[in-house]
């Protein structure tokens, strides 16, 4: 496949509009990979709105390095009647950024909430008999049945304040009020252009050092600000001008250059990866027939999509043979891809195709102009779907409208649906079956038409819960991962790549997330 060309060395020398100098110790100035098209981290699933998640909103637990869920906004946590009864306390002096105590009702409302949208929350409200604040400072769990995970589950759940938290978990969230370390500056937002915000003074830290998503969660710097920037070769000549202090994905075709540029580092933190995937909309003609899915497995050669996102740096950064879980996952492995040819059929996959029934329907397949490691994965889905002769319509659009559009997933292309879309999921957020929203095939209950609906998968992965050790859970995903590829087709696996990102080499304290995070990042001069 052809990759597209970029100006490397040449493009960073040109003359480029400035930005407002990253001076001073006490305002960061970072680029992330897309824009925030969304600030609700229930609502939406972007990495994006990840990252901002973490900065505004506290969680009861965090997870450390380790993958170790940590007590976070809980000063303890008690567990009775054989595992039945948990009852948490907050810390004391929690509060929000309207300066409202943080009480234990506003984390009720808040998991209830996320349990409709996040797999394991949910598998864990299934498991809750009842869930209620005793006063302001106590929550309590009574159970079903015991459910180990517990807090692992509330690892995921954005505190929010009650009023806030009784939104609708199929409707955006109109006030975006947090208690974590950083602050929303509402008034200075601008879709497409920056995002800024500002220290939480009033933020109560944990003694424990940072440790991922854990620990104090210290703030160094008064102000956070983004700046979108679509354009990588401005992106970069700005971090190498120190015009900015942290570029959060530099395009890989510049990273070589950026390795040898005075003041800058390049590395890499995410010891996960990200797989690159490709979604149908599994209720709507052609992709609700999985027999035409299953013809778009049997073509992909993932080495093509490595290749493309990755150029030179392939070997470094790359892995083919992907399944449905990354490769450090404990439930890695081959079950249901042995069937699969290693590098693509496209003969026997175009044969596929005529036996699904396919009848020419057309195939919206939509692409964001503005994240370049997707852009690339969906050149090449292009290539692929026509070269099997499907009706492809490449609709390009920036990342923000794609994801308001890939929520309208009730109608057809020519009413403002669509068909396909390729993105990728950080390792982390799929690597078992508890966490992994693609495999939780509960997709017309959930109102996700990007996940289809089968109850022998769902079946599965309760057994999962239930398993009493880790290769019993290891067989199940095994089972999870041969149903997928043999019969659902959920998505199709693209391969896996990690990404490094770029900073000036003032910054310091770094935590080895998944994603960016801002608590612990320093200037050193």
């Amino acid at each position: 496949m052809q990759r597209r060309t970029f100006l490397t060395a040449a493009a960073l020398g040109l003359a480029r509009p400035s930005i407002v100098a990253a001076q001073g110790t006490r305002v960061l100035k970072f680029v992330p990979q897309a824009d925030l098209a969304s600030p609700d981290p229930v609502w939406s699933t972007t990495l994006v709105t990840g990252m901002h998640s973490y900065m505004v909103w506290d969680r009861l637990y965090g997870l450390d390095e380790a993958l170790t869920p940590q007590l976070q906004m809980l000063a303890g946590t008690e567990v009775s009647d054989g595992g039945l009864t948990w009852t948490m306390t907050l810390r004391p002096g929690l509060e929000h950024h309207d300066g409202e105590k943080v009480r234990a009702i506003d984390a009720v409302r808040s998991i209830e909430r996320t349990s409709k949208r996040a797999p394991l929350v949910g598998t864990m409200m299934a498991a809750v008999n009842e869930l209620e604040a005793l006063d302001d400072n106590r929550l309590r769990f009574r159970l079903k049945k015991t459910f180990p995970l517990l807090p692992r589950a509330l690892c995921d759940v954005a505190v929010m304040p009650e009023r806030i938290a009784k939104t609708d978990a199929f409707s955006q969230i109109s006030e975006i009020v947090g208690s974590g370390p950083y602050k929303f500056v509402r008034d200075e937002w601008k879709a497409g252009s920056n995002v800024s915000y500002a220290r939480n003074g009033k933020y109560v830290a944990r003694s424990e050092p940072n440790n991922m998503y854990a620990g104090s969660l210290a703030a160094n710097f008064d102000r956070v600000e983004w700046t979108i920037m679509p354009d990588p070769a401005t992106a970069a000549a700005a971090l190498q001008r120190g015009e900015i202090d942290w570029l959060d994905q530099p395009l890989i075709d510049l990273v070589p250059q950026l390795r040898k540029s005075p003041g800058v580092k390049v590395d890499v933190f995410d010891a996960f990866g990200n797989l690159m995937s490709l979604f149908f909309n599994q209720h709507q003609p052609p992709f609700n027939n999985p027999k035409l899915r299953r013809a778009v497995l049997f073509a992909v050669n993932q080495q093509d999509f490595v290749d493309a996102v990755l150029g030179e740096l392939a070997k470094e950064l790359g892995a083919t043979g992907v399944g449905m879980f990354p490769p450090r996952s404990p439930y890695a492995g081959t079950a249901g891809m042995e069937r699969l040819p290693k590098n693509g059929d496209m003969a026997l996959a175009k044969k596929m195709v005529a036996e699904s029934g396919y009848k020419g329907e057309k195939v919206l397949l939509m692409s964001p102009s503005d994240f370049p490691s997707i852009r690339q994965e969906s050149l090449v889905a292009e290539a692929l779907l026509k070269a099997l002769g499907l009706n492809i319509e490449f609709a390009s659009m920036d990342w923000g409208t794609m994801i308001a559009r890939r929520n309208n997933n009730a109608e057809l292309p020519e009413k403002g649906g669509w068909s396909s879309y390729c993105t990728w999921w950080t390792g982390l957020s799929i690597a078992s079956p508890a966490v992994s929203l693609p495999l939780w095939t509960n997709g017309v209950d959930a109102k996700a038409m990007w996940r289809p609906q089968d109850a022998e998968m769902l079946k599965m992965r309760a057994d999962w819960f239930d398993a009493p050790d880790l290769p019993s859970q290891q067989k199940l995903a095994a089972d999870i991962q041969r149903r997928a590829l043999d019969e659902v087709v959920p998505f199709v696996p693209l391969g896996l790549f990690y990404l490094p990102t770029a900073f000036r080499d003032t910054l310091t304290g770094f935590s080895k997330s998944y994603f960016p995070v801002f608590w612990g990042v320093r200037r050193t001069g």
